[in-house]
């Protein structure tokens, strides 16, 4: 057994068993691919996947099983790799955090500028991607922090932490009738057109049971990923804004008048995550501590470190 052959396993149910681009994807040829399966097949005694002539459809009951240790022990190489990195190269290295429009826009400037202060020759990419994008990232390894609202703590693999909490607001232009309401309600909200996000993105579920709880049919005529777009089309007339409050400036967005909402809608909380069991270097620490200071590198370490009856 090799780690070539390892990778081959966990590529092939990445790629829903279709080994053209499993090949692609570990640049190397079908065949090759096939033949490494064969291979570890036959060392372990079992199949490993279902066959219907030559494709695959799936996984055996054994290859259920490897595939979960496949996971950890392509894990641990990566983490070993890390580990040496942390005692050679402190200051060094690269940091991944994937997020959301919204935390990467709004809340996450002040965090970066201080993190790349603090360690210039660290090199951090910032990626982008909608919650469940964040989950895979961090299942696969492929990001060291993820941040977002939604999705996050779902995932028994990811363990979590409170960044920040939020409730909506309203945003609307300047003159808008709903600036003359004592306190704004549901039902007024309801008469209006609405724009707000995208289902699954930065608290709309909240929004939806609150209309839904109040037995209302809001009309939301946009939907958008981001509040910059949510912004641009209140800012047209086409409809009233229902935003994360962190995304108005009243320096920047002078047209634009924010109505606090936090009476109507659950409070929402964003969340940072790391997978289980994922080495972490030095400045990885720093940077979550940069952004919620109780969450120090010891707190932290001891919640991301794996359970020991999960196998690890």
């Amino acid at each position: 057994m090799n780690f070539q052959q390892l990778r081959i396993v966990r590529e092939t149910v990445r790629q829903n068993y279709n080994l053209t681009e499993v090949a692609n994807a570990l640049f190397t040829s079908q065949p090759g691919v096939s033949k490494h399966i064969k291979d570890l097949e036959d060392e372990l005694g079992v199949e490993l996947f279902i066959r219907r002539g030559k494709r695959l459809l799936g996984l055996t009951e054994p290859g259920k099983e490897l595939v979960v240790i496949v996971e950890r022990m392509l894990l641990d190489a990566r983490n070993i790799k890390k580990l040496a990195d942390q005692f050679t190269q402190r200051d060094q290295g690269q940091l991944t955090v994937v997020t959301t429009h919204t935390q990467a826009r709004y809340a996450l400037p002040k965090i970066v500028t201080g993190f790349k202060q603090e360690y210039p020759k660290v090199h951090l990419a910032l990626h982008q991607g909608s919650p469940q994008e964040i989950v895979q990232q961090l299942l696969s390894g492929d990001a060291d922090i993820g941040i977002a609202t939604e999705s996050l703590d779902a995932e028994p693999e990811l363990v979590t932490f409170p960044y920040y909490d939020w409730h909506h607001a309203v945003l609307v232009p300047v003159g808008h009738p709903l600036l003359d309401e004592p306190e704004l309600t549901l039902a007024a909200l309801a008469e209006h057109p609405l724009i707000t996000y995208h289902s699954g993105f930065t608290g709309r579920s909240k929004i939806d049971k609150a209309f839904a709880e109040a037995n209302l049919s809001p009309d939301i005529v946009i939907s958008a990923l981001d509040a910059d777009v949510i912004k641009a089309y209140v800012e047209l007339g086409l409809g009233v804004g229902i935003i994360a409050p962190g995304a108005f400036n009243p320096a920047k967005d002078t047209d634009l008048r924010l109505i606090d909402a936090s009476h109507l809608f659950a409070r929402n909380t964003t969340l940072i995550a790391v997978r289980r069991g994922h080495y972490l270097r030095g400045y990885a620490f720093r940077f979550i501590e940069l952004c919620a200071p109780e969450l120090t590198e010891p707190n932290v370490r001891a919640a991301v470190a794996p359970h020991r009856e999960n196998g690890f």
